[in-house]
């Protein structure tokens, strides 16, 4: 038969009373003969050429009730002892570990670096859904139960989907772009199901679509539904549903050339099309050649699409020569995610509820036809029995011409099916029942109303037996109203009525080794995680020390997994601190997939954890604050040690080579806490911090004065540089650092803008450059100076942020708002209080209390004595408070003279510190500490300031 030609096989074909058909019809319709005809035969030649190839061929639709049904009965008639299926080679490892799972799932190859690939698209991911109303289903479970068969994945490798094509592409493993889908917007529950797949590309088995959109817009137009997936159902789901395997078989033919023919020119995707055609003949052959199995004894399961292909690879006499170009260098990690219909229908562009109105359509056509359809062993869901045993029927030889099944189908008129009013009233009594649950005012009369007005739709559209699409729309109508009650719409629920939105379940024995390693830590609570759902769990640690172990596992869960797997709702992890109770909201089942794709990146959590944590702190783009974030967590989740100082080292080596403030504010939080952490837990501070403290003090030094002119940098920012250099000084100078560093940069630092010069006079204040006598004084000349007063409240934000570097200053921060309360007028007030509310709001979050804490310790606490009440700072100030800032020998020596007078135990333990010797005279004009003035007059002149700041 392979040795004939063209013309020869056209007359041994059962198909010359259907081409002579369209060949009239070509002349009849069209210009002329030629304008026709070669659509039209082409079509007829694709179709004859597909069922005479010696292997057989099977097309199919993904995802297809009536491809499902017809593979089931071809399979127990044939019974194949090869099955060749159209799905990613490097994927058949898994197929085994199906019986484990609840369906849908999906087969996924994941790829956490992208090498050989652009850096944008890692990760890279593929997934490849499968339900139990598909015909590569049915086949996966007839091979893998049936002693004696063999299951070939021929199709290319995940590597090579992305070698073929780009991320900008649209790649949905074969099919078309997805048209837009004109449907209602998806609930929130409905969003979640849809993104169980992520941003993975999906592969399927026969996307049916067309690639014209004129045609697809004529089909839909004259076949007077709203999208794609409804007008499959009417016009090829339902009158395949119960046909025979010549009649199913010719017309998937038929389809898949049309579609093919008529597709527009396209030619990356036409090159990807043929480039998989000719993989999958060439991966066919090569079998065939190593086995030495008769084609007869094969099946080819693949989409209607490709099972025409016109590659001269086609067929296992084909030509060969194609070449199979070696996979990258990417590390591929393969496992199964749960998948749900939503997922299906977003992944593939289908219309919302196709899926699960499929799958009901499925069990229909399994009691319409009494086909027994193939089930895994052992699979979750199904009854257990042991392998399928199919009975081997008697020989029957294959007819020397192919019967014609297309003449007869296509001019079979519709069979119009008959009103089931049973079936419709059922449903119609269901959908009200389910709206009353979800907050709808629905009654019987809008029961009635949906049957009726399901008939009228459905005659509308030259229907006699309303569909489910009929009925939802029918629905909508009677019962949807302006607003939606619940958090399901009419349309919504229909599509759980007719069968839900079912969601997968990865069993335990198929899970990676991290995630069963999670599930065995968490044994203890007691808690089916594996379910959907929200499970709450109670950790009392102090009585039972070993839910301590369990503890551990969910914060580190937390840390690596998305917002809402582990919600810790009593107790908290912070360093140097751990829960004696915690209460959890856990929900690892709904995120089942994330914790899969976990366990791609490692066998244990902690290793996971730690590869993460290297990988945030050695990017490229790495900042100080991200990778002492790092460092925290590395202490807080893996008790620290060698990971902690290693990432120290590296966040002293960022710190080096910035070269701005921007991270500063996180700084200072992160290594405030890490230093209170070493010093209350460790005997010594580890060398990486005292190398960061040191280092970090001569680099903040360096950008100050270049912070204070930047006009990038916040005041926060500034202000949090300010509070490393003054908060880490005195660890800084035990380590060999010099406050010269800082008091240079100080007096290089100019600034112009209001808040900075705020916070240079706060700066100056803490070293002692400037008296608070003198602060206030500059402070009282901006208010009395008209031309400042309205820049006046950005001196003021800088004050606010400067209680970050000089806490001490609270006091005269209150003071200075006072008096600009007080003084200013209120256009230039008013239109400053929503910047002082949003400014403490978003920035000053722990700088509210300290005020208010020092506000309530100023103003009084009663309403009737706030009439007599005086600030502290307009009170008549003593004789001796005028102190001079830099008291020399002479006058501040006097003055200094009634202090010690005043206070002789602190001048005792001064004289004791020095090693003076000497008593105290009864009387005289001063006393004998007097000689210790002389001898140290800076001392005296210290010791005065502070307490006059007392």
């Amino acid at each position: 038969m392979t040795g004939q030609t063209v013309a020869e096989r056209r007359r041994d074909t059962g198909f010359e009373a259907l081409r002579g058909q369209l060949r009239e019809a070509a002349a009849s319709f069209a210009d002329g003969p030629d304008a026709l005809e070669g659509i039209l035969l082409g079509l007829v030649d694709d179709v004859d050429r597909a069922v005479r190839e010696p292997l057989e061929i099977f097309p199919v639709c993904h995802h297809s009730p009536a491809s499902a049904t017809a593979m089931a009965r071809r399979l127990r008639e044939k019974q194949p002892k090869v099955v060749y299926l159209e799905l990613c080679e490097d994927m058949a490892p898994l197929l085994t570990e199906l019986r484990n799972c609840r369906l849908p799932v999906a087969v996924q190859a994941f790829a956490s670096d992208a090498e050989g690939f652009p850096a944008a698209w890692a990760p890279l991911s593929v997934v490849a859904p499968i339900t139990e109303a598909s015909a590569e289903y049915q086949a996966i479970a007839y091979a893998l139960d049936t002693p004696g068969v063999e299951l070939v994945l021929v199709d290319r490798s995940s590597d090579h989907v992305f070698q073929w094509q780009t991320r900008d592409e649209h790649t949905d493993g074969e099919g078309p772009a997805p048209a837009p889908v004109p449907v209602a917007a998806p609930a929130p529950a409905a969003e979640e199901e849809a993104a169980l797949h992520g941003d993975a590309v999906g592969v399927e088995i026969g996307d049916l679509r067309p690639r014209f959109a004129e045609l697809e817009e004529h089909l839909l137009h004259h076949g007077r539904v709203r999208h794609w997936s409804e007008w499959w159902h009417q016009y090829v789901e339902l009158p395949l549903g119960d046909s025979d395997h010549d009649t199913y078989r010719q017309v998937m033919l038929l389809i898949g050339s049309l579609f093919r023919r008529l597709a527009p020119e396209d030619a990356g995707r036409t090159r990807v099309d043929e480039d998989r055609e000719r993989y999958m003949w060439t991966r066919m052959r090569e079998h065939l050649a190593a086995t030495g199995t008769d084609p007869d004894d094969c099946l080819y399961v693949c989409g209607a699409f490709h099972a025409v292909s016109r590659v001269a690879e086609f067929g296992v006499a084909g030509a060969g020569g194609f070449e199979i170009t070696p996979p990258s260098d990417s590390v591929w990690s393969y496992g199964l995610i749960p998948s749900s219909h939503t997922a299906i229908e977003a992944q593939f562009g289908l219309a919302a509820g196709s899926v699960s109105i499929a799958a009901t359509q499925w069990t229909k056509n399994l009691k319409r036809t009494r086909v027994k359809p193939f089930r895994l062993a052992g699979q979750d869901g199904t009854k257990k029995s042991g392998r399928t045993v199919v009975k081997v029927p008697a020989p029957v030889d294959a007819p020397d011409t192919v019967p014609d099944r297309l003449s007869g189908f296509l001019r079979l008129p519709p069979v119009l099916d008959g009103l089931d009013e049973a079936e419709l009233l059922g449903w119609s009594v269901e959908i009200v029942r389910a709206a009353r649950r979800n907050g709808y005012l629905a009654s019987t009369a809008d029961a009635i109303a949906v049957f009726e007005t399901s008939i009228l739709l459905a005659g509308m559209r030259d229907r006699a037996r309303p569909t489910p699409y009929d009925f939802q729309d029918a629905a909508v109508t009677c019962i949807e109203k302006d607003a939606v009650p619940g958090r399901r719409d009419v349309r919504r629920l229909v599509e759980i009525m007719m069968g839900g939105d079912r969601i997968g379940r990865v069993g335990y024995d198929s899970l990676p080794p991290l995630a069963r390693d999670v599930h065995d830590r968490l044994a203890p609570l007691g808690l089916d995680l594996q379910q959907r759902g929200v499970r709450r769990a109670l950790l009392d640690i102090s009585s039972r020390p070993e839910l301590e172990r369990c503890s551990d596992v969910l914060w580190m869960l937390r840390r690596l997994m998305p917002e809402g797997t582990a919600r810790p709702i009593m107790g908290e992890r912070r360093l140097g601190e751990r829960s004696l109770q915690e209460s959890w909201d856990l929900a690892l089942g709904t995120n089942q997939r994330a914790l899969i794709e976990l366990g791609y990146e490692g066998v244990s959590i902690e290793q996971v954890l730690e590869q993460r944590l290297r990988r945030d702190a050695f990017a490229p783009q790495a900042t100080t604050a991200t990778v002492l974030r790092a460092v925290e967590d590395a202490t807080l989740h893996l008790r620290g040690g060698r990971l902690a100082a290693e990432l120290g080292a590296r966040a002293l080596e960022v710190l080096t080579t910035e070269r701005g403030v921007d991270g500063a504010p996180e700084v200072l939080l992160r290594v405030r806490r890490l230093l209170a952490y070493y010093r209350t837990g460790e005997p010594v501070l580890p060398p990486w911090i005292e190398s960061f403290v040191k280092a970090g003090y001569a680099h903040y030094c360096t950008l100050l004065p270049t912070a204070f002119h930047d006009e990038d940098a916040t005041g926060r920012q500034v202000a949090a540089t300010l509070g490393f250099l003054f908060s880490m000084e005195g660890l800084a100078l035990s380590l060999g650092c010099d406050r010269t560093q800082l008091e240079l940069a100080l007096a290089q630092s100019h600034p112009e803008e209001p808040s900075r010069v705020a916070l240079l006079w706060a700066a100056q204040v803490h070293l002692g450059q400037l008296s608070r006598q003198e602060l206030r004084a500059r402070c009282d000349g901006l208010l009395a100076n008209p031309l400042v007063v309205p820049a006046y409240p950005r001196y003021l934000s800088g004050f606010l942020h400067a209680l970050e570097p000089v806490p001490h200053l609270a006091d005269f921060v209150v003071e200075a708002v006072s008096n600009a309360f007080a003084r200013l007028p209120d256009r230039v007030l008013l239109p400053w209080l929503p910047t002082l509310i949003t400014t403490l709001r978003a920035e000053g979050a722990d700088l509210a209390p300290l005020l208010i804490r020092e506000a309530g310790r100023i103003f009084p606490g009663r309403l009737d004595a706030l009439d007599a009440f005086v600030p502290p700072w307009r009170e008549p100030a003593a004789p001796d408070a005028a102190v001079p800032r830099r008291p020399g020998a002479g006058g501040g020596a006097r003055t200094g003279v009634a202090l010690l007078a005043a206070h002789p135990a602190t001048c005792d333990a001064v004289a004791a510190l020095l090693g003076c010797d000497g008593t105290w005279q009864p009387a005289g004009p001063a006393p004998a500490g007097a000689a210790l003035l002389a001898r140290h007059p800076e001392a005296a002149g210290a010791l005065e300031a502070l307490l006059a700041g007392a």
